[in-house]
């Protein structure tokens, strides 16, 4: 099986329609999200649409969640939360109950997947070193989990030590545990603009990073046509 790990699409559709293009050319057999389909960007339900009609296994957001409920948007910076208020009139109740519905973790064949991190998956916490990663691999029962929510893409391994740092490529050893995050296909913030998703093949046991060109300028027009924050659209240029 060759899975692709797709997270943080953020309603980016010119993004995620050029990262469906790579998986197909790559010939990925399965397609797991790991959450936050919606917020940010000019066509959450699109992109929604896509995911629930692909039938993609798919865990909870933080914007996934506030988008779909109507409660206050603490946490929330200015223009994200401007966002989701006008998400939340784009998605119907169909739609938000759906995204209600979707769990905090999954475990997808012989892997997990989650939002953001495995001891408090609710409290949207994030990992960007290997303290936090170490909080994580203690409730982690598969070899390999996949995570998002940071839109930065890193690797940690847990062995004597826990390490981060980048990666392009790399092998699944047996008996080493993996904390990975995919990056984001819709907002990138590692200062790459490039989308970001994960093929894991489990036949090869392998994990490569994978950094497409999309549409910038057309998602950017988008964002401002539809009266969002032009912070939202300008930030898409510098993956940051």
């Amino acid at each position: 099986m060759k899975y692709a790990i797709i997270a943080d699409i953020h309603g980016n559709l010119e993004a995620f329609q050029a990262v469906l293009e790579d998986i197909q050319a790559q010939k990925c057999t399965h397609v797991a999200c790991l959450g936050d389909v919606v917020g940010y960007g000019a066509n959450p339900k699109e992109c929604l649409d896509i995911v629930r009609q692909m039938n993609i296994p798919c865990v909870k957001g933080n914007h996934d969640e506030m988008c779909s409920v109507d409660d206050t948007m603490e946490g929330f910076n200015p223009a994200a939360a401007e966002a989701v208020l006008w998400t939340r009139q784009q998605l119907g109740e169909d739609d938000k109950k759906w995204l209600r519905d979707l769990k905090y973790l999954k475990l997808v064949t012989s892997f997990t997947i989650v939002h953001a991190t495995l001891d408090m998956p609710q409290r949207w916490g994030y990992v960007f070193e290997k303290l936090a990663a170490a909080a994580s691999f203690t409730y982690q029962n598969t070899s390999v989990c996949f995570f998002g929510h940071t839109h930065v893409p890193v690797a940690f391994i847990r062995d004597t030590v826990v390490r981060g740092g980048t990666y392009s490529k790399f092998r699944v050893e047996p008996g080493r545990k993996y904390f990975v995050n995919v990056g984001s296909i819709g907002q990138p913030r590692d200062g790459n603009p490039k989308a970001a998703y994960v093929i894991y093949d489990m036949d090869e046991g392998s994990i490569e990073l994978r950094r497409l060109d999309y549409d910038i300028a057309t998602a950017q027009a988008k964002i401002l046509a539809a009266g969002l924050p032009p912070r939202l659209a300008e930030r898409l240029s510098f993956g940051k």
